[in-house]
C-alpha cells in the first residue's frame, strides 16, 4: 500500500489505514513506540496498564504515607 507524508506542525504526519488499526488493535490516542533501525521507521503499539483508583491505592499503609504537605501561602484565587 502506498500513502503519502503530510505536514503537521513541524513535523510530518502519515495516515494508518482503518484495516491496519483494526488488525493490531489500536484506536484514537493509543500509545506507540517508534524507532528506526536499518533505515527503516518502525511502530509498534504499547500496552499500557489501566489502574483504577483502589489498585493505586491498594499500596499505601500506615508505613508510606505522608502528613500534609505546607505549600506557603496562597498567590492567586486559591481558597482554603
Amino acid at each position: 500500500m502506498l500513502t503519502k507524508i503530510q505536514k503537521w506542525g513541524n513535523s510530518f504526519a502519515i495516515r494508518i489505514p482503518k484495516a491496519f488499526a483494526s488488525e493490531v488493535q489500536i484506536e484514537k490516542d493509543s500509545v506507540m513506540e517508534i524507532s528506526l533501525v536499518d533505515r527503516q521507521i518502525i511502530i509498534k503499539p504499547v500496552n499500557v496498564p489501566k489502574y483504577s483508583l483502589s489498585q493505586l491505592l491498594s499500596g499505601v499503609n500506615a508505613n508510606n504515607i505522608h502528613s500534609e504537605i505546607d505549600t506557603g501561602k496562597t498567590c492567586g484565587n486559591e481558597l482554603w
